[in-house]
């Protein structure tokens, strides 16, 4: 086995942790794919195709993490949801990541946004909404996201075939 190959399945193996990091936080995500492209470019052994691939793969990689930021950030500004809030949700993730395997990190999140919002508006009802419209956004912003990694995923594979037939 050559090192081409071995670099090829590499990054190959680090662009579908990467996928996953997009739908579970705490794996790393688009950083990941994009890293894998560039390393893919430079050791892949692909040339002007890794490069290209690198390219193409990092736009879709960068305009993915910027619509998951405008399209979570714009339906937390639309229903007046406070950074606060945001933040709670964040460290009860993390709590909730150590206490409940495998789901603990989506159970805390929701909690600790759910207990911030009723914190804040000192009402079950509103806090529910809210609470709802800012999982939505987060939930609209990762597909978003994951999307476009996935079309990123796809140029990469599409890379090695004209690679490996060239």
């Amino acid at each position: 086995m050559n090192p081409e190959i071995v670099v090829t399945v590499l990054c190959g193996l680090a662009i579908l942790v990467g996928i996953a990091g997009i739908i579970i936080p705490v794996l790393p995500g688009s950083i990941l794919i994009a890293l894998s492209l560039l390393a893919w470019a430079l050791w892949g052994g692909a040339g002007t195709t890794g490069w290209v691939v690198f390219g193409i793969g990092l736009a879709l990689v960068l305009a993915g993490m910027a619509a998951s930021a405008v399209l979570t950030g714009r339906k937390l500004k639309q229903h007046s949801i406070p950074s606060r809030s945001v933040v709670t949700a964040l460290v009860f993730g993390v709590v909730g990541m150590f206490l409940i395997p495998v789901v603990g990190l989506f159970v805390g999140f929701a909690a600790g946004l759910l207990l911030s919002e009723l914190h804040r508006t000192r009402a079950w009802r509103p806090a529910l909404v809210s609470s709802a419209a800012a999982l939505k956004a987060t939930g609209l912003g990762m597909v978003a996201e994951f999307g476009l990694a996935c079309l990123a995923a796809s140029t990469w594979v599409i890379g090695v075939w004209v690679a490996a037939a060239s």
